[in-house]
């Protein structure tokens, strides 16, 4: 079994007045050889937007970017030609391709914006840009799944108002939501892995307690089982160990 645990108290800190971070991965001007991501996962930031502040126009490419708005809205604009409200409970999905341009704004006068943004090495570079967004609810007591991998030389299906969005790996994101006492299994497929990331509560994921932004990542076993030791919120990120 191949496991990495990062504490909460562990990530980088990064404070630049209107916008404060915590990076799981070597990020921007944060260079660490042994934190570089977790197979095909490469980014986790865990952002607050100071209000009436934000990202201005800046360029990717050749990445499957996932926003998850946790409390407040941004406002998404890029060069695809996109004017978005991404609102909280909603999640947002950009493949970067051969290149895009994008802002991300907390418009709102007095109201901190705080976010997950999750970056996902794609399966293969050049790939047509596209943005999609959507609304997701996570009943307690079990995962709903966010983030989908599509199969090689398909387009992911974002015509639905609802249901998880189509990224261009295989890979996924699912949400989950416990009560105390509440016990789950995920399924590990040779070759890929799960990065746990308690999002509040408390959660025992294999021999590993989880307080609220912890993580552990796993793989090299058929399966993980997890308890909720408090009631609370945990992320599942499925990626290919390989990149």
């Amino acid at each position: 079994m191949y496991q990495v645990i990062t504490r909460a108290s562990e990530r980088w800190i990064s404070e630049l007045g209107w916008l404060s971070s915590r990076f799981s991965f070597s990020f921007a001007d944060y260079r660490n050889p042994d934190r570089m991501g977790f197979g095909a996962l490469r980014v986790i930031n865990d952002d607050v937007i100071a209000p009436d502040t934000g990202f201005g126009m800046h360029p990717h490419r050749d990445m499957e970017i996932v926003t998850i708005v946790l409390e407040g809205e941004v406002t998404h604009e890029d060069s695809m030609g996109n004017l978005k409200m991404i609102r909280a409970g909603e999640i947002q999905v950009m493949s970067a391709g051969t290149g895009v341009f994008h802002s991300e704004f907390n418009r709102n006068p007095t109201v901190p914006l705080k976010l997950f943004q999750i970056w996902i090495l794609p399966r293969t570079a050049g790939l047509v840009p596209r943005y999609a967004q959507k609304r997701y609810s996570v009943s307690p007591g079990g995962f709903e799944t966010l983030v989908v991998g599509t199969p090689p030389g398909t387009l992911p299906d974002d015509d639905s108002a609802t249901g998880p969005i189509g990224i261009a790996q295989d890979a996924g994101i699912s949400m989950g939501k416990f009560e105390k006492g509440v016990e789950f299994s995920l399924d590990i497929s040779e070759g890929f892995g799960i990065y746990f990331l308690a999002i509040d509560g408390e959660f025992q994921v294999g021999d590993t307690v989880l307080q609220a932004r912890d993580a552990v990542g796993i793989a090299g076993i058929p399966a993980v089982s997890g308890k909720c030791l408090s009631p609370g919120s945990v992320l599942a990120i499925r990626v290919p160990m390989t990149r």
